[in-house]
């Protein structure tokens, strides 16, 4: 009996760990999956479908695509997920943060034309993914972690702005003809001025962002986004005057799925997207890396970031093969399916079958949906992705990261959607050379009362060892600093109270040093030996001495002059030097 409980502990525990290792993924789970929960999951499918249709067209309008191309979007990218993806919630399809990018690129390209954008917006998904899956297997799951959080501030903000303004024609129930973000601003006032507002479909607009928004305040269970969109299908079909208000409708979809079509365009329009595809690989592997991660902690499971873009690479290969766009991870989607209560990535097949049986069996449901409805939609997204609180804060308690944000948010507005993500990667980069270029440095000098060696500008009392400089350099040794580390060192030798007889550094913050800085401690330990004074190092960590020694630095250096601890470096100045304590607190006293 205690050998089949044992057995059974050991199964029970086997299966767990089968569940949340980082190698059971899309359908390897199904070995693991419980019937029980098979309800959950269909339930949490019917109440995420009715966020996928409006959204899914609402992002392909905000695209510059027929609202049918981002329902194909939306079923091959839940499907192809399932089947690859890591995590067991996050929802994927079209979203918000790349529909402006997506515009960007293709519109300028197709020249008005519907059927030319469709096949850019296809071959972009397709670079795109194949950016994805070659970073993936790369290893390059990293990137990301290179787009700091007000540099990441920036970008959304930036792209929510742009994509509002985009939305605001067909709001206002009017069309522009122009893509770029200063144009249509321009273009939308003029229209406004113009009297091309069209009022029924401003009220539409209008009562749906109040019925999304108020939902989402006072009743966040009831799906407002549905309620509003299908509320304002009906309105415009049994209310007689809004049926002669020239209203723009979604009108009869086209029925059953996307055949699968290769995108074709030329290797000049390939160039020329080239930089889009790697700012919307960019921006959606950094949405659902964040997003997978947080659902996963909440799992607690883990997802492997490498595995996460290679799936993120496939679902953009499918979807632009079968007709869609580009897509990422849904900060709005997921938590809906995460509060329906979804379990694993049934839900999201749910959600893709829902969909199709709309196309095949009902694609005239849709035929009256107002545009103007599916702007409201995008709008609110918009709004709720905005951060202006977190931007509040970094003005509060950091003003060079609140800068940085600014700077990548009219980077995005001004230049361009494309050009403000590389301008955040760029500004990013800047951000870690700058911290990483004149990192803080102390002089050292011991407290009473207090355990070790201290910053003596903090700690005026501090006592200082007579004849010794004891530095400490709080970064890697690179090309970048070297020479300001340098500098430093013999700031703080002419700011000695007494003759320099040894400089030593604490070098355990120090966790690399490359050529440039090994040859400028080279130069330097010369310059100090032609003085009179020797250049030491103590609590150096083993993997940084190895690199030494492969320089040949250590050597030359001398094994004597590298000590374990600050304590014991100390001691032995001042032993080699004839120091005692008395001579140390005198000398000290007059500092």
């Amino acid at each position: 009996m205690i050998n089949q409980d044992r057995n059974a502990n050991l199964s029970s525990n086997e299966e767990m760990v089968g569940r949340n290792s980082p190698r059971c993924f899309g359908i390897k789970r199904i070995p693991h999956y419980s019937v029980a929960i098979l309800w959950k999951d269909a339930v949490a499918g019917l109440v995420l479908t009715a966020i996928l249709l409006p959204a899914g067209m609402g992002y392909a309008q905000a695209a510059g695509l027929p609202a049918i191309h981002g329902l194909y979007a939306t079923i091959v990218s839940l499907v192809v997920y399932a089947i690859f993806g890591p995590s067991r919630l996050l929802v994927l399809g079209p979203d918000s943060s790349l529909a402006a990018l997506i515009a960007a690129t293709i519109l300028p390209l197709a020249g008005g034309s519907v059927e030319r954008a469709i096949a850019l917006a296809g071959a972009l998904s397709v670079m795109t993914g194949i950016l994805c899956v070659i970073a993936g297997l790369a290893k390059f799951g990293f990137v990301t972690e290179l787009i700091s959080k007000p540099i990441r501030y920036g970008y959304i903000n930036g792209i929510a702005f742009t994509v509002i303004a985009g939305q605001l024609p067909a709001f206002f129930g009017f069309s522009v003809s122009v893509a770029e973000f200063p144009q249509e601003i321009i273009a939308f006032i003029h229209g406004l001025f113009q009297g091309q507002v069209n009022l029924a479909a401003l009220m539409i607009g209008a009562t749906c962002m109040i019925v999304i928004f108020g939902c989402k305040h006072w009743a966040p269970v009831i799906p407002g986004v549905l309620i509003a969109v299908v509320g304002a299908t009906l309105a415009v079909t049994f209310i007689r005057p809004l049926e002669n208000a020239h209203l723009s409708v979604v009108s009869t979809l086209p029925q059953g799925l996307p055949a699968l079509r290769l995108p074709i365009v030329s290797l000049k329009d390939l160039r020329d997207m080239l930089s889009g595809s790697i700012a919307i690989a960019l921006v959606a592997f950094a949405d659902s890396s964040v997003l997978s991660r947080i659902y996963s902690q909440r799992g607690g499971y883990t997802v492997d970031s490498n595995r996460e873009l290679v799936s993120l690479g496939f679902v953009n290969l499918a979807t632009g093969l079968f007709q869609g766009f580009s897509v990422s991870a849904s900060a709005s989607r997921t938590p809906v399916a995460e509060q329906a209560g979804a379990k694993t990535q049934v839900t999201g097949l749910v959600g893709a079958l829902l969909v199709t049986l709309l196309l095949y069996f009902a694609p005239t449901l849709v035929k009256s949906m107002p545009h103007a409805a599916l702007s409201a939609v995008v709008i609110c997204a918009c709004l709720g992705q905005i951060q202006i609180s977190q931007v509040v804060r970094l003005y509060q308690l950091r003003r060079s990261e609140f800068m940085f944000s600014i700077a990548c948010f009219f980077g995005v507005i001004v230049l361009g959607v494309i050009q403000g993500i590389f301008i955040a990667v760029g500004l990013a980069l800047i951000a870690f050379i700058w911290r990483a270029w004149r990192p803080h440095n102390a002089v050292l000098g011991r407290v009473d009362g207090l355990k070790g060696y201290h910053d003596v500008l903090r700690h005026p009392e501090a006592r200082r060892i007579p004849g010794l400089v004891l530095f400490r350099w709080d970064a890697p040794l690179f090309f970048a600093n070297a020479a300001v580390f340098e500098e430093q060192v013999q700031h703080a030798i002419a700011l000695a109270p007494t003759p320099t007889k040894w400089v030593l550094v604490a070098a355990e913050p120090i966790t690399d040093v490359d050529v440039t800085a090994a040859d400028m401690l080279a130069d330097l330990d010369k310059k100090l030996h032609d003085a009179g004074m020797d250049l030491c190092f103590a609590e150096m960590k083993g993997p940084v001495k190895d690199i030494l020694k492969r320089y040949g630095l250590f050597d030359s250096f001398g094994n004597e002059n590298f000590f374990p601890t600050i304590g014991q470096a100390v001691d032995q100045y001042l032993v080699s030097h004839k120091v005692d304590w008395q001579d140390w607190d005198e000398a000290t006293v007059n500092i």
